[in-house]
């Protein structure tokens, strides 16, 4: 698996991160079967997951036990408050099975609301703050759903890691991301990306035939193989997969195959973006 820096962690990750929703709802021993697929057929060494994944943290805390030592593990809050981040990581903590996290992240924040709670009085940061100072965490970022919330929370601290859709999609079809992904390079900030594999939204009374993808995912692997080149092309160190064993898969086959997009390719994945319904316009 090609690897890169991780900005200015001095973590070297696989480009290929391991979502955990992967092993959301699934028996304990398929889930352990999925994440020693990823570290020994794949080498991932990249793991991330979320509280409000459902029951994932509770599998992929016992699957990922063997191989705890040698990967990096990223997890989330939503929650805004400090006394409610700091019981939220305390779980998680727990149902992950270790003694610290690798990367701590605000999750999808995207209002001008939850920037102001985050760095607020009281608010999540001083959790975050006081748990790397702690050593329950080694690393701090956060994801983000709006380009405003990105843009805000990278002037107002020196965080490590942002976690941000950049699709091909969202990025040709309606201008959503250069505008962040320049200003985490300007700060040398690791740079994971959300969404590579998303195409559009659901259509109203469309059968959802992944059902851990809240979009219609890409519908081929000719067409992963092109969405992945465009995200790794454009600066990203790591590209979290969607929530199937399935994509994970031609993920991790198109990251084996990468070379930098053309311009050719890229006339491709634009004229493919004409037309679609974005999971991710642009708006301020």
């Amino acid at each position: 698996m090609l690897t890169r820096g991780l900005g200015k962690t001095g973590i070297v990750a696989s480009v290929i991160g391991f979502g955990g929703i992967i092993v959301k709802d699934e028996t304990p021993e398929d889930a352990a079967s999925f994440v020693a697929e990823a570290v020994h057929k794949w080498d991932i060494n990249y793991f991330d997951v979320a509280p409000t994944y459902g029951n994932a943290e509770e599998r992929l805390g016992p699957a990922l036990a063997p191989y705890r030592k040698d990967v990096f593990l990223a997890c989330k809050t939503t929650r805004r408050t400090a006394e409610d981040a700091e019981a939220e990581l305390n779980a998680s903590l727990k149902k992950l099975q270790t003694d610290h996290l690798d990367v701590y992240q605000l999750h999808s924040v995207t209002t001008k609301e939850d920037v102001e709670t985050i760095l607020g009085p009281g608010g999540a940061l001083e959790t975050f703050v006081r748990a790397r100072e702690q050593g329950k965490v080694r690393f701090l970022g956060f994801s983000a759903h709006s380009e405003y919330a990105a843009l805000a929370l990278m002037e107002a601290f020196d965080f490590d890691t942002i976690l941000f859709p950049i699709n091909w999609a969202s990025w040709l079809g309606s201008g959503f991301g250069p505008d962040v992904v320049a200003e985490a390079k300007a700060r040398s900030m690791g740079i994971l990306a959300l969404k590579t594999l998303a195409k559009r939204a659901w259509d109203d009374g469309e059968v959802h035939n992944w059902s851990k993808t809240w979009y219609k995912p890409v519908e081929s692997y000719e067409e992963a193989k092109l969405a992945m080149r465009f995200t790794l092309s454009q600066g990203v160190n790591v590209s979290v997969t969607p929530g199937h064993i399935e994509l994970l898969r031609w993920a991790c086959e198109a990251a084996n195959e990468f070379q930098t997009l053309t311009a050719e390719e890229e006339d491709t994945l634009r004229a493919w973006s004409v037309g679609l319904r974005t999971i991710f316009p642009l708006r301020n």
